[in-house]
């Protein structure tokens, strides 16, 4: 490879990884070309999936400041560059090794964090950000719909009271009025004696 070539790989490859979110590191020794594109295919959206040299590898993460792959990059080695959904893009990694033994996944990066195998595999059980903002979003209707509850109890409390008292005055409306009127009838009658 060119000098030239050289230095646009590891310029190419320091891009990668200053932009993507996550760099999951892979070794796919005996894995077919049709294999790693099903896989490529598997990941689109997510993430790119390429195979790369590992000197020049090494060099790029140097230069972008990554140091989870330190000491990693040995044997036919390949990355996944995630820039969408991390959870998505380890669940496709996961469900691609279980059928593909082959397929080793080494460690990665996410937000400049260095990430072992075990915890590339947490994050795959994860759910993925759509399930969980569906969840922040059911329960926050379900507080909004208690407060409106909790705010409106009061206020239908007090209408039934007063409602119940309007309905104490009308039932004793016509029997407090009967004294009343006997007691203005019974005065005209001793004013004149």
């Amino acid at each position: 490879m060119a000098k030239a070539d050289k230095a646009a790989a590891i310029a190419e490859l320091t891009d990668k990884f200053r932009t993507s979110g996550a760099a999951v590191l892979t070794e796919y020794r005996g894995l077919s070309v049709k294999q790693l594109t099903d896989l490529r295919n598997s990941l689109r959206g997510n993430a790119t999936f390429a195979v790369v040299k590992n000197t020049l590898t090494e060099l790029a993460a140097k230069e972008a400041g990554v140091t989870a792959f330190d000491g990693q990059l040995q044997g036919p080695s390949a990355i996944a560059f995630v820039d969408g959904d991390p959870v998505e893009a380890a669940k496709g990694l996961r469900d691609f090794a279980k059928a593909n033994p082959l397929l080793v996944i080494k460690g990665g990066v996410l937000d400049g964090k260095a990430l072992t195998t075990e915890e590339i595999t947490k994050l795959a059980d994860l759910e993925s950000r759509e399930v969980l903002l569906a969840k922040l979003a059911g329960a926050m209707q379900a507080s909004l719909s208690q407060a409106v509850y909790l705010f409106a109890a009061p206020l239908s409390q007090t209408a039934r009271v007063v409602d119940a008292l309007r309905a104490k005055v009308e039932a004793e409306g016509p029997a407090a009025a009967a004294p009343a009127a006997e007691a203005a009838e019974e005065t005209p009658a001793e004013a004149p004696a």
